[in-house]
């Protein structure tokens, strides 16, 4: 009974001085807490570590800000970025966001950029959501389902699926620092409709120290709503034997007193998974050594004995034939190369061109009077003056006894006009041509010669469609690409490129632009592209939707340069 009087009494003494905690008007007074100053400070450091907390293998990462770009997605390329998140060796970075984008066009979505350590953090890669990468990615090694979703969902277009699903995406990213030196890089994206689509990447990276990684916008934004590290999945690779090796760049020719039968050869080895690589001369053995005081075709066998991890394994053979000759006694150009004529400007004078040997034959005479091809390795070519004129372009040939030269003659011409930078750092977006007005039925021809750093396909050049405003109706890359408004299904796109050699002949092209108002409501783009090599391509877009009464049209680079010369 005390302790129940006790408790009556606590609550008659609250109940009674509750009524003096009211003003005389019935509100409730307010009061003020005198806390200190750094008490908010405190509180965000208690939650910063509370979020650290190693919950057995998993590491929580704090998320400094869980909105990153503008939500109207009117952020552009590189506009904003999320933190960098680090992601040690051998342990594996979660990131769950919502992805939201434009729909305007693929890349409209997240993009990942992968850089090192340093302190200024040097970019490794970047990979784009829609399948693409730039910088350091190697295409070839972007996997998706992309194309099988489209297909199930009742889409022939597999982009325009892309674009229509991809708006609100939840995406769980695992980027693994594996030990073994590469990280890999899962996206899985669960999309309203239900589809879960699937992008996947992999990359050399450094194998001990740490790597960071950011999600960046381009006319997209997200909402990042957790992250954190678990031990790394990949804790070894797999192992293959050697299953062929083969060689190329070997010498065709050598004199008698010649002995390095090797030269600039390489070899590559195919593993059983169907992986290439370049083997290391110290791993490759000679198993035939061939006879070099004679004259004749000869044959050198090789042998190698290492899987793909460098370990002891399957030997395997190659071989290759190369021909045994006389002292040469002079040499003579047979036949010249493809690309005889050099277009410079301004920014090309006072320096050397590259001497482009496609297509050129230069023959040895050898003291039996017997004649020969020599290989293009064996020769050296001397650079070509960017001045206007028609130098001699020296060639010497270095043989076992004595060196001999010959000449090929070229034109070097000044062409009519310039656009970009001869040193390719023109960024894009930032280097145009002035605008030509296009009546119906007009056309207006560009044509250059091609300077690119010829790493990416995108180093070339553009053509933009566009009103008196400056309002975009398309713009047409040469690579059988394209944007805008106008840029729809119904514009017809046709190629004949080879995409193996499309980057490595862009320097030296001459390039031929033709833009077309058709009069109707449309206008058509081609590219007639003819290689240093000789080889014509072509590229076009017909029946972009334009205003045929309010039409212009300009061109515009991206680490590229030009020389127009008509």
């Amino acid at each position: 009974m005390r302790k129940f009087k006790f408790i009556l009494l606590s609550v008659l003494t609250l109940l009674y001085i509750g009524p003096a905690m009211t003003s005389c008007d019935g509100e409730i007074e307010r009061y003020n807490i005198d806390a200190p100053d750094d008490i908010q400070q405190k509180i965000d450091s208690i939650a910063e570590e509370k979020a650290k907390i190693d919950t057995g293998d998993t590491v929580y990462v704090t998320i400094a800000n869980s909105i990153v770009g503008a939500e109207d997605c009117s952020t552009p390329w590189n506009g904003a970025t999320s933190q960098w998140f680090v992601v040690p060796s051998n342990r594996l970075l979660h990131i769950d966001f919502i992805n939201h984008g434009s729909e305007a066009n693929n890349w409209n979505n997240w993009n990942l950029r992968v850089a090192d350590a340093s302190e200024n953090k040097v970019e490794l890669f970047v990979l784009r959501s829609d399948a693409y990468g730039l910088g350091g990615a190697v295409l070839s090694a972007i996997e998706n389902n992309y194309a099988d979703c489209a297909t199930a969902a009742g889409y022939e277009d597999m982009w325009e699926y892309f674009r229509s699903v991809m708006d609100g995406a939840r995406v769980e990213m695992e980027i693994d620092h594996s030990k073994t030196g590469n990280v890999y890089i899962t996206a899985t994206m669960h999309t309203a409709s239900g589809a879960i689509l699937v992008e996947k990447y992999h990359h050399q990276v450094s194998a001990t120290e740490d790597i960071f990684a950011t999600l960046v916008c381009d006319g997209s934004w997200f909402d990042v709503q957790n992250a954190y590290t678990v031990t790394s999945k990949v804790q070894a690779l797999e192992d293959f034997n050697a299953v062929s090796i083969s060689v190329t760049g070997m010498p065709k020719l050598l004199e008698i007193g010649q002995t390095n039968y090797w030269g600039n050869s390489v070899a590559t080895v195919t593993f059983a998974d169907g992986s290439q690589a370049v083997a290391d001369t110290a791993d490759v053995t000679f198993s035939v050594i061939p006879d070099l005081s004679s004259v004749g075709e000869k044959t050198v066998v090789l042998s190698y004995s290492k899987t793909k991890l460098g370990k002891s394994g399957t030997t395997v053979l190659g071989y290759y034939k190369l021909n045994v000759v006389s002292n040469v006694v002079s040499i003579a150009v047979t036949r010249m190369p493809a690309l005889d004529t050099y277009y410079i400007y301004d920014q090309l004078e006072g320096t050397k061109l590259r001497f482009d040997t496609c297509g050129i034959v230069v023959t040895a005479t050898f003291e039996d009077n017997t004649t020969g091809v020599i290989d293009n390795d064996l020769l050296v070519f001397d650079s070509i003056p960017a001045a206007e004129g028609t130098p001699e372009v020296k060639i010497t040939y270095v043989g076992s006894t004595n060196d001999f030269t010959t000449t090929c003659k070229v034109n070097v011409l000044k062409g009519t006009s310039e656009l970009g930078k001869a040193d390719y750092t023109n960024a894009w977006w930032t280097t145009f041509t002035p605008d030509t007005a296009l009546q119906a039925g007009d056309s207006v021809v560009y044509k250059a010669m091609l300077y690119s750093l010829s790493a990416e396909n995108f180093q070339s050049p553009c053509v933009i469609l566009r009103n008196a405003a400056l309002v975009e109706y398309a713009v047409t890359r040469m690579d059988h690409f394209g944007w805008g408004d106008s840029f729809t299904d119904d514009v017809l796109k046709e190629s004949n490129w080879n995409w193996d050699i499309f980057k490595q002949n862009l320097t030296y092209s001459v390039v031929t632009i033709t833009v077309k108002n058709n009069g109707d409501g449309t206008a058509n783009v081609r590219y007639d592209v003819v290689y240093p090599n000789g080889e014509k391509h072509f590229q076009s877009y017909a029946g972009i939707t334009v205003d045929s009464a309010n039409l212009q049209t300009a061109l515009v680079l991206q680490e590229s340069y030009l020389v127009f010369f008509e």
